[in-house]
């Protein structure tokens, strides 16, 4: 319930979550995306208290509803939990080993075993175990602040995690070996669900490229905020006509910000994977048509609070799902990154909302700190892009004007190069700036990259790796990569800390990375990326430009660059042209 208390921990956890994440490094804000998300769907023990409860919920009412969607909820959230963490460790690891202070895989399953036994035993007789969760998963954040904690605060939020869990899933253990005054259906559905949706993260975690790393977090949104309507509904269900006001209003709101998370994240899931188109949708009216739908959202919660009706309920979840769709779909490709952040943060808002309805601290605090998290790296992607965030949550961030097509060039003033050419070239030079892209993800190129840059090194020539926060399609995306084939921490850099380099370098190597290179950021009003910082690579001596044809790119525009007289192109498959390099090298 909404008290001056509550309130209070709520604005505290959004400040103590705007300096931590604050203090979080560029490099591994993928691995934050990945860790907030995963604590965001500590709203399980909400349907796990639930189902704990079942038994005498049945006994006094006499309803014996099965608990669908409880049991929904639970799958759908240790999904997103046990792939979260999992997928997370993946990425810690590809950093290199000398920048962490790595955990014993034994050591932690120890103290994590032994942790939850205790702790589920005993958690029930005090408060002490919501602030012990709560600090756990505030230094599992902070542990991100550098590569050198970086496990260390996956395992802090893995220990929350497992603590959070622990008291619910031991009563439902023990009521039922105890006296089997627990339903046994129910009961042995509880456990599929934990472990079912548990092995099914775990298994998507272990398998997904990290090329798909984009998808796979869009894909985890979509299921914290299905998870949290399904705890609304189950909370509706369990009190419906008997709400007090405020719970009314906070579990509505949690339940509409779950849906519009869901909706919202598959639209990004579609677009990202590509078997929805990246361009944005535009229809007269748009804006106007998002407002409307709002207003309507308001007016029923404002009508549901006041009657409490199932027919108003399941209305404020429809049309929360439709403006979902509507918010998501006019955003092209280009803000994807800003999309999927954002996305980050309404499911952390949608677990304030039902923190707040069941009068829970753990889930308002964990609420706040991922929403806040989400918010930041929103900010840093608009700033990054030069968007305004208010439009791209409200649709249409691409921005307005005429952009030219890729056929509007004449390409016939492109200067094409071969494999063998830009290797003399490079081979010749005594500087590197290597750009990479979403172009280097897609073919796999970061080992073939890191042997060519091992080679130069090894001929005295200086190599550097320039990384623009939106590069890829998510917060963070090249930084993994990069750490995926061992290149050196120390060689990588922000786009504020190596822009000024180009105009002094001899050789810079872009590799798929069209928008954020694209002199039409400075030049050319009229572009829809216009005044978005961009990496200076058209001042180096020679931009050696990888790519696999003339096209646009993400944000469907033509690249000046291509035409420079400064700039050869290589077409092809990156991996291919780069390996053809280092043939030609050695």
């Amino acid at each position: 319930m909404l008290g001056i208390e509550t309130l209070t921990i709520f604005i505290l956890a959004c400040f103590v979550g705007y300096y931590v994440v604050s203090k979080v490094t560029p490099a591994l804000h993928a691995p934050l995306m990945s860790v907030t998300n995963a604590i965001s769907s500590v709203i399980v023990v909400v349907a796990l208290t639930i189902l704990a409860e079942y038994f005498f919920y049945y006994k006094i009412t006499g309803n014996r509803i099965f608990p669908w969607f409880e049991l929904a909820a639970v799958f759908l959230a240790m999904t997103n939990i046990v792939g979260g963490f999992s997928i997370t460790k993946r990425m810690l690891e590809m950093f290199s080993a000398k920048k962490q202070n790595k955990i014993n895989p034994a050591a932690r399953l120890i103290i994590i075993a032994l942790c939850v036994l205790i702790y589920g035993r005993y958690a029930s007789f005090c408060r002490i175990p919501s602030l012990i969760e709560c600090v756990l998963f505030i230094l599992a954040l902070g542990g991100l602040s550098s590569a050198k904690t970086a496990s260390r605060g996956n395992m802090f939020g893995t220990l929350g995690m497992a603590l959070a869990l622990a008291p619910s899933v031991t009563t439902i253990i023990l009521d039922y070996f105890r006296g089997g005054c627990y339903i046994p259906e129910v009961f042995y559905s509880t456990l599929a669900a934990i472990f079912l949706g548990g092995g099914v993260g775990f298994y998507i975690a272990k398998k997904v490229s990290m090329t798909s790393l984009p998808q796979l977090v869009a894909a985890f949104h979509s299921l914290v905020g299905l998870a949290a309507v399904f705890i609304a509904c189950s909370i509706f269900q369990m009190r419906e006509g008997f709400l007090p006001t405020a719970n009314a209003i906070e579990m509505s709101l949690g339940a509409a910000i779950g849906a519009i998370t869901f909706t919202g994240s598959v639209v990004a899931f579609g677009k990202l994977q590509g078997f929805i188109s990246g361009k944005p949708l535009k229809y007269p009216g748009q804006r106007r048509l998002n407002f409307l739908v709002m207003i309507a959202i308001a007016a029923m919660i404002v009508y549901f609070v006041i009657n409490q009706s199932a027919l108003l309920f399941a209305s404020v979840i429809a049309a929360s799902l439709i403006i979902g769709y509507l918010l998501i779909a006019p955003i092209g490709g280009a803000d994807m990154p800003v999309v999927v952040s954002m996305l980050n943060s309404y499911s952390g808002w949608a677990a304030a909302g039902i923190g707040f309805t069941m009068g829970n601290t753990l889930l308002i605090v964990v609420g706040a700190l991922v929403g806040t998290s989400g918010a930041m790296l929103s900010d840093i992607m608009c700033k990054g892009m030069n968007r305004s965030l208010i439009k791209v949550i409200f649709g249409g961030g691409e921005g307005k004007g005429n952009s030219s097509s890729p056929g509007d060039s004449n390409h016939e003033n492109v200067k094409l190069c071969s494999p063998e050419d830009a290797a003399f070239i490079i081979k010749n030079s005594a500087s590197v700036i290597i750009v990479p892209g979403y172009g280097m993800a897609v073919s796999q190129a970061q080992h073939a990259i890191k042997e060519l840059a091992d080679i130069l090194k090894a001929n005295e020539i200086s190599v550097k790796y320039a990384i623009h926060p939106v590069a890829g399609r998510m917060p963070g995306h090249m930084n993994v990569l990069l750490a995926e084939s061992n290149i050196p921490y120390e060689d990588v850099f922000e786009i504020d800390e190596i822009n000024h380099e180009f105009g002094s370098t001899d050789v810079a190597i872009v590799i798929g990375a069209n928008d954020i290179t694209n002199p039409a950021a400075k030049n050319d009003p009229t572009s829809p990326i216009y005044g978005m910082p961009i990496l200076d690579v058209e001042k180096a001596k020679t931009v050696l430009f990888v790519k696999r044809s003339l096209g646009s790119g993400y944000a469907g525009i033509d690249n000046p660059l291509f035409y420079q007289s400064n700039t050869m192109m290589i077409l092809g498959d990156a991996k291919k042209v780069i390996e053809g390099m280092l043939k030609a090298i050695k």
